[in-house]
């Protein structure tokens, strides 16, 4: 057990028994806040390996958002038993398929927390670390009409190994699979269901050595597909620790699936301890000093009592492209009441933070087009819906690389070289080109006025 973590006590996290045949073996702890409402929310959330539901309810944050927003959390364990390490068997297949044991265990655990609690049974999520979020995938495949929402830290796509031996092949390097593969892999584990599907939060540490970071990306591959969206971002958006979001909204424009990517960090769930809205959880062994992932995803689910996605603003209207020079574009918008800051997209990809209602895009290409979305950001960092897109052309002409092939002499005389000490210089790159004579010849590109570089190994223009 994490030292430092608060022992259960019988305000705090109980245990919860006769809740199934439990063919996975488990035990099923539980905590509520104090007068909880029926109709409300239940979150089902997971351990990483060689941690005990206490540890998780101690760390994760889960039962102080719990406290904030009103909603029921079961803590599902394991034991050495059925793991040397006490993981979740996420890669065994008598063990995470549906209607087999322990992801059948984890489903019993809803049933009678939906029937204990007077959770809203179409408002159940489940979320896990490591070994945890691996199992989490799974119930999120097996089980798609219980599960609302999965959160998925430092996990694994859903099914990705069958048996104990193939686990490590997908800790720790991609399986090369289309994302239609992926996506087979979750339609076969429910045949038959069509949706609707789960909504995804990924997380996953730039740095994580124990499960490879492209598990995310295959993560994000299983569900957009499953989902029948692109693999291509909606938006991205900047947050605390370094992290970055990125959003794959579904037809609607709600987002399905949300991939955090936290810059430099190693294996573990993020969490974010302190005093402010978005803090929440302890750090520990496996439990790092980033951000608070359980907040994000419970904003994600609209645990706070939003719609989900963090569309809690609506879209600035007025959208407007107010100038444009070659490299830069301005842009204003009309003000949205409750917003504390604006977030600017270029095609898609966040380029622009600010509290006012202009900004201006610089480093642009001269002659090119290019498409701008807004959205509002709450006080809480959550973002709103993005507004319409507008679009513009910056002015002047692009330029058309070209390439010339002549001896060293000629290029000097046609202004595209330089001489020094009798050696000929590319104008602009200042690539040495050899003697300065009509014995050597060169090809160079001008990739942009005035600017040349060596193009003899084969010139794309």
């Amino acid at each position: 057990m994490l030292t430092g973590v608060p022992q259960a006590s019988a305000a705090g996290l109980g245990q919860v028994t006769g809740f199934g045949s439990n063919p996975g073996n488990l035990a099923m702890y539980s905590y509520t806040p104090s007068g909880l409402a029926t109709g409300r929310p239940l979150v089902v959330a997971l351990h990483g390996c060689t941690q005990t539901a206490n540890d998780y309810y101690g760390n994760s944050g889960w039962a102080q958002l719990a406290d904030r927003w009103g909603f029921a959390v079961v803590f599902p364990q394991t034991n050495s038993t059925n793991n040397p390490l006490s993981c979740f068997s996420w890669f065994d297949s008598a063990k995470d398929t549906r209607g087999k044991g322990e992801a059948l265990s984890v489903k019993q655990m809803v049933d009678k927390a939906v029937a204990l609690y007077g959770s809203d049974p179409s408002r159940v999520y489940v979320t896990g670390l490591s070994a945890g979020a691996g199992m989490a995938a799974d119930l999120l495949a097996d089980y798609p009409e219980v599960f609302a929402g999965g959160s998925i830290a430092a996990g694994l796509p859903a099914q990705c190994a069958s048996t104990q031996s193939a686990a490590s092949g997908c800790q720790n390097s991609g399986q090369n699979l289309t994302p239609a593969q992926w996506g087979d892999k979750v339609r076969a584990s429910n045949p038959g269901w069509t949706g609707p599907w789960p909504r995804v939060a990924i997380w996953h540490g730039s740095s994580d050595t124990t499960v490879a970071p492209v598990n995310a990306t295959e993560l994000r591959d299983q569900w957009t597909n499953v989902w029948g969206i692109p693999q291509t971002a909606s938006a991205t958006q900047s947050l605390p620790g370094g992290t970055t979001l990125s959003v794959y909204n579904d037809s609607t424009g709600r987002p399905a699936v949300q991939l955090y990517s936290v810059s430099g960090m190693g294996h573990g769930l993020p969490v974010s301890p302190g005093s402010g809205t978005a803090d929440c959880g302890r750090s520990g062994a496996y439990f790092l000093n980033t951000i608070c992932s359980s907040y994000w995803t419970g904003l994600f689910w609209g645990l706070d009592g939003s719609t989900g996605g963090g569309t809690r603003l609506p879209a600035p209207g007025g959208l407007t492209v107010t100038g444009t020079t070659d490299t830069t574009a301005s842009l204003s918008w009309n003000a949205v009441a409750g917003a504390a800051s604006y977030t600017v997209y270029r095609g898609g990809a966040q380029v622009g933070t600010g509290t006012g209602i202009t900004y201006t895009d610089t480093g642009l290409s001269a002659g090119t087009g290019y498409a701008w979305t807004v959205a509002a950001v709450d006080a809480n960092g959550a973002v709103g819906t993005a507004s319409s897109a507008v679009t513009a052309t910056t002015t002047g002409s692009v330029f058309t690389p070209r390439c010339y092939t002549d001896t060293n002499y000629q290029q000097v005389s046609a202004g595209r070289a330089h001489q020094s000490g009798g050696y000929a210089y590319a104008n602009g790159s200042n690539q040495n080109m050899g003697l300065w004579n009509l014995f050597v010849t060169h090809t160079l590109q001008e990739t942009s006025a005035g600017y040349f570089v060596l193009a003899d190994s084969g010139c794309p223009a």
